[in-house]
């Protein structure tokens, strides 16, 4: 793979990561705050299911980082620090309590 291959590889795996990243901090935000539910972050939610769907069909080659055990991690904890961020709450899992075919899903939001 030349160096500027390697770069496109690397920018799609970011785009993944914080995609995934978005959608995980939206979710613990649907499950943990039910009361500031709304039309918003419903449709956060289906834009980065969307554009998830869409960057894995068009880079299929990234599948693989959804196997990844400790690509999990960092886009967990990407998420966890995100939705502290943004609802000021602490208590949230320590590992992604859902499933990845819940989490793409695009009728599936936790309770």
């Amino acid at each position: 793979m030349r160096d500027g291959d390697e770069d496109v590889g690397k920018s799609e795996e970011r785009e993944l990561g914080s995609r995934m990243a978005v959608l995980l901090a939206h979710l613990l935000k649907w499950q943990y705050q039910p009361a500031r539910r709304g039309a918003g972050w419903r449709a956060t939610i289906r834009v980065q299911r969307k554009a998830l769907a869409a960057h894995l069909a068009s880079v299929p080659s990234l599948k693989a980082m959804l196997r990844d055990p400790a690509w999990w991690i960092r886009i967990w904890a990407d998420a966890v620090a995100k939705a502290i961020d943004e609802t000021g709450l602490v208590a949230f899992p320590d590992e992604c309590p859902w499933t990845l075919d819940s989490i793409l899903d695009p009728t599936w939001l936790p309770d």
